[in-house]
C-alpha cells in the first residue's frame, strides 16, 4: 500500500481512471435521468477525462502538483457536458490544494477531497442533492478520522459509494426510473480507481445495475439544446455576471474556471445566439458546442455509425456534415483509445473510414484485439480523405451491412487520389531527382511529376488524372494552400474538361497543398 501519493502514482490513476471510465461508459450512459435523459453522461465524463489525460501526455511534468495542474487544465478544455464541467471543477479543487507539494499524504488529500467538492458546488447555479455533488460531499466526511493515505482513500470511496446508492431517495426522478445518479457513478469510478492504485488493486464498488435496452429512460428537458464554450480575455466579475445572464435563459448554468484565466460555460437553452452573445459580451468565445437534445436522443440506440479519422478539426467538419463520428488523429491512437472511439460512437456496428495507409494497418490490429461486449467493427481501405469522402457518399445505414460496406469499398477503390507537396529535401524519384522547392505531383501515392511552377504543375496533374475519365472532382485545400490555387484549377477545368464538376473543402493542416480526389 502507498503511504503517500507521488507524481508517479497520480499518473497512473489517471490511466486507471480513464480505463475504468471507459469500461463503464455505456452502463453510464444509460442510468442518465438527470438533469436529462439524453443518454451521455459517460460519454462526457470519458471524453473530459480523455482530454485531462492528453494534456497530461502532451506537458509531462514530473512532479505531482505538475500531473494535478495538467489534469485540471485538460478537463476544463476539454470538458463535455454537465457532468464533464464539475469533474474539471473536482480535479481544480484537487490541484489547488495539493499546490506544490511533492507527496500528499492522508491529511492533504483529505483536504483536497473537501476542496474539490467545495468547487464543484460552487460552479451549479442550482446545486442539487442526490447528484455528484452528494457523492463528493460524502467522499470528503468519509475521508475524515483517518491519517494514512490507505484510510483516507479507502474512507471516501466507501462512503461516496454509499452516497450514490442514497441518491434514488433524494431524488425522486432517480427512483422512477430505480437507477442511481449517473454522475455520482462516475465519480464513484474515479475514486475507486485510486483506491485502486493506493491499495494494491482493491476494487470496492458493486457493479451498477442498468435498465434493459428496450426500457430507455426518459426525462425530457424544458429546453431544446445544451451550448458549451471557452471563454477569454474576462474576470472573474464578468463571469458571475454571465452567470447571471445564462441563469435567465435556461438551466443547468455552469461557469467556471480553471485559476489562469481560461473559463469554460455550460447552459441548456433554448435561444442558442442569445447564450453566445451573452458570452461575446464577456470575453473572447471560442470552441463553441451546441447539442439538440431530440438528436442525441435518437443517435443514442443507433444501429451503425461511420467514424471518419482525420488529422485535424476542420477537415473533421467537413466529414461531420455528411453524417460520420470523426476521430481527430494528430498521433497514432493506442488500442484504448480505439476502442474509446468505437464505443463512443454509440452504435452496434461501426465502419472505419481510416483516410491512411499507417491509420488502416493499426486500425486494423486493433480491430482484432476488441473485447466480446464490443461494438462490430469494419475497417473500409481508404489510403486519403478524398476516398472516404466517396465512400462516405455512397453510405445507406438502411442497406443491408456486407452490401453498404462493399458498395463503400468500391467508391474509395474507383476514387482516384493525387496529392501536391513541395519538395523538403533531395530526392531520387520514379520520375528523376528532386530538389528542395520542387513541386511534386503524386498519383495513388507515386511521384508522377516534378515541377517548379505550382499551378502549372497542379494543371498537369489534373490533366493526368483525367486521361481515364472522371465526373467529379474533389479538392480539399489546406492551411498552406496558395488562395488562388483552387481558383486556377477550376478555371483550368472549364476550358480543358467541362464536364468534371469540382467540389472544393476547406481541411485544415494539411502536410500536401493539396488533395485531389477524381471519381
Amino acid at each position: 500500500m502507498l503511504r503517500t501519493l507521488n507524481a508517479a502514482a497520480a499518473r497512473r490513476w489517471a490511466d486507471l481512471a480513464l480505463s475504468a471510465l471507459t469500461a463503464e461508459r455505456e452502463s453510464i450512459d444509460r442510468i442518465n435521468v438527470f438533469p436529462v435523459a439524453d443518454g451521455d453522461t459517460g460519454t462526457n465524463l470519458l471524453q473530459t477525462m480523455r482530454a485531462a489525460v492528453r494534456t497530461l501526455d502532451e506537458s509531462a511534468p514530473d512532479t505531482l502538483g505538475g500531473v494535478l495542474d495538467a489534469l485540471a487544465k485538460g478537463a476544463l478544455g476539454g470538458a463535455c457536458g454537465n457532468s464533464g464541467m464539475l469533474l474539471s471543477q473536482a480535479l481544480r479543487g484537487v490541484a489547488e490544494q495539493v499546490g506544490d507539494a511533492v507527496t500528499a499524504d492522508g491529511p492533504l488529500w483529505r483536504e483536497a477531497l473537501t476542496r474539490a467538492e467545495q468547487l464543484a458546488r460552487r460552479a451549479v447555479a442550482e446545486p442539487q442533492e442526490g447528484t455528484v455533488l452528494s457523492v463528493l460531499r460524502a467522499a470528503s466526511h468519509g475521508a475524515r478520522g483517518a491519517d494514512e493515505l490507505a484510510e483516507v482513500v479507502r474512507g471516501s470511496t466507501r462512503a461516496a459509494i454509499e452516497a450514490l446508492a442514497a441518491t434514488p431517495a433524494q431524488l425522486p426522478v432517480l427512483s422512477d426510473a430505480g437507477v442511481v445518479d449517473a454522475g455520482g457513478r462516475g465519480v464513484v469510478v474515479l475514486l475507486d480507481a485510486l483506491n485502486a492504485v493506493v491499495r494494491d488493486g482493491e476494487w470496492l464498488a458493486p457493479s451498477t445495475s442498468v435498465p434493459a435496452e428496450a426500457d430507455l429512460l426518459e426525462h425530457e428537458s424544458s429546453f431544446d439544446y445544451e451550448v458549451m464554450y471557452l471563454l477569454a480575455d474576462t474576470d472573474a466579475a464578468r463571469a458571475e455576471a454571465l452567470r447571471a445572464r445564462l441563469g435567465e435563459l435556461g438551466d443547468c448554468v455552469s461557469v467556471v474556471g480553471d485559476g489562469s484565466g481560461s473559463w469554460a460555460v455550460h447552459v441548456h437553452c433554448d435561444e442558442i445566439g442569445g447564450a453566445i452573445e451573452a458570452g461575446v459580451e464577456s470575453g473572447r468565445v471560442h470552441r463553441i458546442k451546441v447539442t439538440r437534445f431530440a438528436d442525441q436522443r435518437e443517435a443514442y440506440a443507433r444501429d451503425v455509425a461511420v467514424l471518419a479519422c482525420v488529422p485535424g478539426e476542420e477537415l473533421g467538419g467537413v466529414f461531420a456534415a455528411e453524417g460520420a463520428d470523426v476521430l481527430v488523429v494528430d498521433s497514432m491512437p493506442v488500442p484504448a483509445e480505439w476502442r474509446e472511439a468505437f464505443t463512443g460512437t454509440g452504435a452496434g456496428h461501426v465502419v472505419v473510414l481510416p483516410n491512411d495507409l499507417d491509420t488502416a494497418l493499426v486500425a486494423e490490429r486493433a480491430v482484432t484485439d476488441l473485447p466480446k461486449d464490443a461494438p462490430e467493427v469494419v475497417v473500409v481501405p481508404t489510403a486519403s480523405p478524398v476516398q472516404g469522402l466517396a465512400a462516405l457518399a455512397v453510405h445507406d445505414p438502411n442497406r443491408r451491412r456486407a452490401d453498404d460496406q462493399v458498395a463503400m469499398a468500391e467508391a474509395a477503390a474507383a476514387t482516384r487520389r493525387g496529392e501536391l507537396y513541395v519538395a523538403d529535401v533531395e530526392a531520387l524519384t520514379w520520375v528523376g531527382r528532386c530538389r528542395p522547392g520542387d513541386i511534386l505531383g503524386l498519383i495513388d501515392g507515386e511521384v508522377v511529376l516534378i515541377g517548379e511552377d505550382l499551378t502549372a504543375t497542379a494543371q498537369e496533374l489534373l490533366t493526368r488524372m483525367l486521361a481515364l475519365g472522371g465526373e467529379l472532382l474533389t479538392a480539399l485545400v489546406g492551411d498552406n494552400t496558395p488562395a488562388d490555387l483552387p481558383g486556377e484549377l477550376s478555371a483550368h477545368l472549364r476550358r480543358e474538361h467541362p464536364e468534371v464538376e469540382m467540389a472544393t473543402y476547406p481541411a485544415g493542416a494539411l502536410d500536401a497543398l493539396l488533395l485531389i480526389g477524381i471519381e
